[in-house]
């Protein structure tokens, strides 16, 4: 029954999601919103529905390890397993301003939340700041948008925009779809925390592994099939700054407002300050020169952050468990594959800069 009831959660967070953003998109454009900024808005929000309602239903009912460990876990899962199928599918280009700006954007909010955890929680002035920050780089967004290339615009205009006569033109069932997928999205999460909790005391999982794995993952399903889908048509801007976009929604906001309903400060395990926010950081910085290499995600690249998220998952079962093989696997990854990965990034990010120069 639990598992029934997990997996009727994900479906219902899933299709609440899709009502929300088609519900909130149709609404915005019809108060004459460009479908650019609905894209870098609206949509990145609703994609982050699900970790919004999880996390928020979590905090407020006191099981903060799942709160905090659905924002790590799915910032974790975006990068590695999102983009790396996608970029398996097909090899991402990637454009300019995702490097220059956006994956700086998603380290800096990565590095801020673990700096603001330093002292064991996330207090309320501190969801504040985060929250407040969502509202300056979304306006910040609104403002660039302006600028945006027309090939940008129709890009998203032919994801995003209107449509002929459909049967959510009028804005009454506009606003019926935003109120049924938020309906939905509160029922989704609470089913699927309590089955993820009674999970965790059935499989003798911390709530902070299952938050990190399988709700993560879950919640993150709407990210997944925007990307997926924005890949084979072959829309580059939208499959990764779909992703790039929700990691910071979900620190800025999933969390911040996470903070801010919660009865008492956030407390931070310390396993989850000294390593998967570490990872998370991580993560995001290994970005940079991956995404620094042609402007492209090569396949290649997709294979090895999907490695690596499967490298992550074992890891964690491991400690879960005190498995007697954790302290091998460790020591494998620490002294062989990571800085054999290292290595490779930088003579290939050097070999660019030099090609380039030239």
């Amino acid at each position: 029954m639990n598992f029934a009831w997990f997996v009727a959660g994900l479906i219902t967070l899933v299709a609440g999601a899709q009502f929300l953003v088609r519900g909130a998109s149709k609404l915005a454009l019809s108060f004459g919103i460009s479908p650019l900024v609905i894209g870098l808005t609206v949509v990145a929000f609703g994609t982050s529905a699900p970790e919004m309602a999880v996390s928020v239903r979590s905090a407020w009912g006191g099981q903060v390890d799942i709160a905090l460990g659905n924002v790590v876990g799915s910032n974790i899962f975006s990068v590695l397993f999102i983009l790396g199928l996608s970029a398996l599918i097909a090899p991402l280009v990637v454009a300019p301003q995702l490097i220059r700006q956006e994956v700086p954007i998603m380290l800096g909010a990565s590095v801020l939340l673990f700096l603001l955890a330093l002292d064991g929680s996330i207090s309320r002035v501190d969801s504040a700041v985060l929250f407040g920050l969502l509202i300056v780089y979304t306006v910040f967004l609104i403002r660039q948008s302006r600028r945006e290339q027309q090939a940008t615009r129709d890009e998203y205009a032919m994801e995003f925009g209107a449509t002929a006569d459909t049967w959510d033109r009028h804005w009454s069932a506009q606003l019926g779809l935003i109120v049924g997928g938020l309906v939905l999205l509160v029922a989704g999460a609470n089913w699927l925390v309590d089955a993820a909790v009674a999970f965790a005391t059935a499989l003798g999982l911390s709530e902070m592994v299952i938050g990190l794995t399988i709700v993560a993952a879950g919640t993150s399903l709407p990210e997944v099939a925007t990307s997926v889908v924005a890949t084979l048509r072959g829309e580059r801007d939208i499959a990764v700054g779909n992703v790039i976009g929700s990691n910071v929604f979900n620190i800025l906001c999933v969390l911040g407002l996470s903070g801010l309903v919660a009865p008492q400060a956030l407390s931070v395990a310390p396993a989850m300050l000294s390593f998967d926010m570490l990872v998370m950081i991580a993560v995001a910085l290994a970005c940079l020169p991956i995404f620094f290499t042609g402007h492209r995600i090569a396949r290649w690249e997709g294979a090895l952050f999907l490695f690596y998220y499967v490298a992550y998952t074992a890891w964690l079962l491991l400690a879960a468990q005190q498995h007697d093989a954790l302290a091998t696997y460790g020591a494998v990854m620490v002294t062989t594959v990571l800085p054999l990965t290292a290595i490779t990034l930088v003579v290939i990010a050097v070999r660019e800069w030099r090609a380039r120069r030239r």
